[in-house]
């Protein structure tokens, strides 16, 4: 059900949102509060977003292939997403790593491959947006661009930081909460010094979206984890308006077109305010958040996927309309894999007639001034707002985490989904209404029921890469990023990239850092410490 919807009232009118001031709560799109868009488009713009699609798959050779593929067909940017033991900072040879090298992302774990995975990829012109440990994408990508001659000041893209919920919401890294703050704000504060127009701030509803939490708890949590990072890199200092500006939030669109509409608007209100009169930035550029969107892998379904195509086409309108930067759009075979070529195809050739044969992207905020889009916008900030007050009334956000309040929610969220699904609460075309016997579901079913093999030869690739490379080197470095670690307040992207740099991995680094907080090297027993 939609959270901000009044149940049951057929219509709106101008009573629904007659305390509404145009000036104060609205505004033009560009202008404070940045309700009805950041910024507004030449009409003949075609595409007022950035078209990108999910990538990488196999091995960074293979999956720089794909790449070169979807810029020739028209993506102007990459979201690159690394396999479950890349993003759960394993190495490929981690004995528990073996069945999924490769088949849910690209296999990465050292420089070298983000060497491959960007061999011809002009840097500087695309941009580069990563689900992948913020620290070692940002210090892989300081890297390659010096070894490529490209400033790293040049370089543009994003990467997601999950510092509170990524144990809960994504894949576990086996930190401790103190360590994965420490690791996002000092990757933050490096590219605020050495990479500015590189993202480094992504908050990532989608995550916390997906798992099964209403449009509310999707963007409360993510406002509780963004205002608990910019408290703290204040603490350390920096000028709120020396990142502000590079802050983005990656949402979730999901099937209510427009409460995901207004969630959006909603957004985009609540944090013009939280910045400009909270936090005191003065650069109207810090006011205005980066809202990017991918659509909602959690509503395709298994049976008779090829009304996925008609989800995602919804949900891009809808990403369209509310005026987001950047989109990916989940098509036919998200329920089964990561996105295949004809998937990655269809998905393009989406946002394609939706910017090029439609209205949509003519105006800036169409829906602008419509009863039911204002009444509702106005509802869901209000329900946002106060669930954020709510959560940060239980206690600092840090000691939340460790108390697995952010779990509990997860995990009731889930529950309550599943039981909607089960129970017809909640309609889903060919799970429990509009179903059809399993023999007769076969559209799609070649395309997506083929099977992703873990790609077995990187797997050889970097045993090989471990016996030959200067052990010694490798052990010095991770020795000094241990002690530094150990250390509070000390950064840690110095020492990192000295640690990648020397060829070693992202598992090894992740257990020296494990270390320094008294923890275990490999928390899966796999492979002992290598000094």
């Amino acid at each position: 059900m939609p959270t901000g919807a009044n149940a049951g009232k057929p219509y709106y009118g101008p009573e629904d949102i007659s305390g509404i001031d145009y000036a104060t709560d609205l505004n033009d799109p560009g202008a404070y509060p940045y309700t009805r868009g950041r910024r507004t488009q030449p009409r003949h713009d075609a595409n007022s977003w950035i078209l990108r699609e999910l990538s990488g798959e196999g091995s960074p050779a293979h999956s720089n292939r794909q790449f070169r593929d979807l810029i020739a067909r028209g993506a102007v940017g990459l979201d690159v997403i690394g396999d479950a033991p890349s993003v759960g900072c394993l190495d490929p040879d981690h004995p528990f790593a073996r069945a999924a090298v490769g088949t849910q992302g690209v296999s990465i774990c050292r420089l070298q491959d983000f060497i491959e995975l960007y061999e011809g990829i002009p840097l500087d012109r695309i941009t580069l947006s990563h689900s992948l440990p913020s620290w070692f994408t940002v210090a892989c990508l300081y890297l390659l661009a010096r070894n490529h001659e490209v400033a790293p000041g040049a370089l543009r893209g994003s990467v997601i930081q999950t510092p509170l919920y990524g144990e809960d919401y994504c894949y576990a890294v086996h930190m401790p909460v103190e360590l994965r703050l420490r690791l996002t704000l000092d990757s933050i504060e490096f590219c605020t010094r050495e990479m500015p127009r590189f993202h480094s701030f992504v908050e990532d509803t989608y995550f916390v979206s997906d798992g099964g939490p209403d449009v509310v708890d999707e963007m409360a949590l993510g406002f509780v984890e963004i205002r608990k990072v910019v408290r703290e890199l204040m603490k350390r200092g920096l000028d709120i308006d020396s990142f502000g500006p590079r802050i983005a939030i990656l949402v979730n669109c999901r099937m209510g077109f427009f409460e995901e509409i207004a969630k959006i608007r909603a957004s985009r209100r609540i944090f013009a305010r939280m910045m400009r009169e909270e936090f005191g930035a003065k650069d109207s550029r810090s006011w205005s958040a980066n809202i990017t969107a991918h659509t909602a892998g959690s509503a395709l379904t298994a049976q008779q996927p090829v009304n996925n195509v008609v989800r995602g086409a919804v949900q891009a309108v809808a990403l369209a309309l509310a005026g987001v930067q950047a989109m990916e759009i989940s098509t036919f075979d998200e329920a089964y894999r990561t996105p295949s070529r004809d998937a990655h195809l269809l998905a393009l050739r989406t946002q394609q007639i939706i910017g090029l044969e439609t209205d949509c992207s003519k105006v800036a905020d169409p829906l602008g001034g419509s009863y039911y889009v204002e009444s509702l916008t106005n509802k869901v900030e209000r329900r946002i707002a106060d669930r954020i007050h709510e959560i940060e009334a239980l206690g600092d956000a840090v000691d939340l985490s460790n108390r697995g309040y952010f779990r509990r929610l997860l995990e009731e969220a889930m529950i309550t989904r599943a039981a909607e699904i089960q129970n017809g609460s909640v309609a889903q075309v060919g799970v429990n209404v509009c179903q059809i016997p399993e023999e007769e579901d076969t559209m799609l079913r070649e395309v997506v029921e083929t099977k992703i093999e873990p790609c077995l030869d990187h797997i050889e690739r970097i045993r090989e890469f471990k016996r030959t490379r200067d052990q010694e080197r490798v052990r010095s470095t991770l020795k000094e990023l241990r002690s530094r670690a150990a250390g509070p307040k000390e950064s840690l992207m110095e020492p990192v990239i000295t640690a990648l740099q020397a060829d070693a991995t992202i598992g090894e680094v992740s257990g020296a850092m494990r270390m320094a907080y008294g923890m275990q090297y490999d928390p899966l027993s796999g492979t002992p410490a290598p000094f």
